[in-house]
């Protein structure tokens, strides 16, 4: 996909980058794999806002997505790839032998009518799945799971990757798009290719009215309210933010690491994604 630019003729078009779905579904999504979502608003279940600035925007659907793939050897067949207003990736609505239809993650440079499989012995070709331990070392990959068939969690935005960069006693080890390396099961599994919509990161909207379609509302700078409302605010004029700056919370902010330090996952990661220089 390409990115759309556009002539100043208002205000709102100053500036405007997009990304062309022209070749995207122009239908509806299929009914039976979409449920209407209660939006919390960044709510919790007391009701008490945990997440700011979200809220309003235009109703949608979510469409069921299949983030496990466990139809071994079943050849299924693309029929149209979609936007998911959910998610910064596009999806593919895809078709087996049987008739069973599903949603998958679309890869990037899938196209209507290719054949998709998940086996153990598929071909290393752009939207297969297969175990970590039957890909060769050098491939750029997405959808990985973090344990055997618990489902893909790993490079599933748009854009993102991951590549094998070698194997380590029963375990694989992946260099993430974010820089991070991480050793994961080798029978943990992942499909071949990155993921689509790589242009997403360069779209600049132009308005704000477009971020509040999408249910972003408006952030207020700490130090512009009052001392009752942020860590930040009061004192005479202009003020900085004062020599230790915290979230709105009071978690101290600009590089503060909040990870646990006893977390059973982190023998796992070899190179964090903050230490050393990103290629």
């Amino acid at each position: 996909m390409a990115l759309k630019y556009f002539k100043p003729d208002t205000p709102a078009k100053r500036g405007l980058i997009l990304v062309d779905r022209k070749e995207l579904w122009k239908g509806k999504p299929h009914k039976f794999l979409t449920e209407k979502l209660k939006t919390a608003a960044g709510r919790n279940a007391d009701g008490h806002i945990t997440c700011r600035h979200q809220g309003s925007g235009v109703k949608k659907m979510y469409r069921r997505i299949d983030f496990k793939r466990l139809r071994e050897d079943a050849v299924a067949v693309v029929l149209r790839i979609e936007y998911d207003p959910y998610r910064t990736a596009f999806i593919a609505l895809v078709k087996y032998e049987d008739g069973e239809l599903s949603y998958i993650i679309a890869p990037n440079k899938l196209a209507v009518g290719d054949k998709i499989v998940y086996s153990k012995n598929a071909d290393i070709r752009v939207g297969n799945c297969l175990p970590l331990k039957n890909i060769p070392v050098g491939t750029i990959i997405h959808n990985v799971e973090m344990k055997p068939l618990k489902g893909f969690q790993v490079a599933r935005s748009a854009g993102t990757y991951a590549s094998i960069a070698g194997r380590d006693n029963g375990y694989v080890i992946l260099k993430i798009s974010s820089g991070e390396v991480r050793k994961f099961e080798e029978d943990c599994r992942a499909v071949i290719g990155s993921v689509s919509n790589i242009d997403h990161k360069n779209e600049k909207f132009g308005k704000a009215g477009r971020m509040r379609l999408k249910g972003i509302r408006p952030t207020v700078r700490g130090v512009a309210m009052n001392p009752v409302d942020h860590p930040h605010g009061g004192g005479e004029g202009k003020t900085a933010a004062g020599r230790h700056p915290v979230s709105f919370s009071g978690v101290p902010t600009k590089g503060y690491k909040t990870r646990d330090k006893k977390k059973s996952s982190s023998k796992y990661i070899l190179t964090r994604r903050n230490s050393g220089k990103r290629k």
